[in-house]
């Protein structure tokens, strides 16, 4: 079977495509990256071929063609069991899948108010109320997975599904200068200092393109 294939778009400014790429190394699958312009219209009908919804991440593996962040999360749990992308316990699971749909269906304002941009970094930016009470509940189901699995990672000691899915968090937390109390900022730095994040960054910090205005987190 030819190597998967991880579809991604600018590492910069795409969160979608750092949750999927990060599970798949976390997963520890073997895959090459193609990387398409967020911005480029051009694109648009390759996207159609890599994905029915002409959305990124999309992960080619074989025959099989998945293109949603959870999906790929699933389908790797699925393909490499042993890696520990999700919990092998049922109810630290079934909690595990509950905070990544939180994160996948919810959290606009925030979205909206602090676009992932690895690059940039905003000295006291100013959050304002709705985006300030997404924060407050990401800081939360941070605080309590911490607690009830015992860290260092939100299910526990290897980091999994649920740090894929809300590391675009953690950088979004850095570029807007969130305060954060120590528990969080530690979670924060350890995420950040993940071997593949850091890769993940620097490549970003390399890319030459620049995106004025970002109407969909992407």
């Amino acid at each position: 079977m030819a190597k998967p294939v991880l579809t991604i778009s600018s590492k910069n400014y795409g969160a979608w495509a750092l949750r999927g790429w990060l599970m798949c190394r976390l997963a520890g699958l073997d895959f090459s990256e193609k990387v398409i312009p967020p911005d480029d219209p051009a694109m648009k009908a390759e996207m159609l071929l890599l994905s029915s919804s002409m959305l990124v991440p999309s992960l080619q593996h074989g025959s099989v063609k998945v293109w949603d962040t959870l999906a790929i999360g699933e389908y790797l749990n699925e393909i490499k069991p042993k890696a520990g992308l999700l919990p092998a316990d049922v109810a630290a699971r079934a909690h595990c899948r509950a905070i990544c749909g939180e994160m996948h269906s919810g959290f606009s304002s925030m979205r909206g108010a602090l676009p992932m941009n690895i690059k940039a970094h905003f000295k006291n930016f100013k959050v304002w109320s709705r985006a300030q009470a997404d924060i407050d509940r990401i800081v939360a189901i941070w605080r309590e997975c911490l607690k009830a699995y015992g860290g260092p990672f939100l299910f526990g000691k290897q980091p999994g599904m649920a740090d894929a899915m809300y590391a675009p968090v953690v950088t979004r937390f850095l570029s807007y200068d969130v305060a954060l109390d120590s528990t969080c900022a530690a979670y924060c730095k350890r995420v950040m200092e993940l071997p593949p994040m850091q890769e993940w960054v620097a490549a970003a910090k390399q890319e030459p393109e620049e995106i004025d205005e970002l109407d969909a987190e992407f």
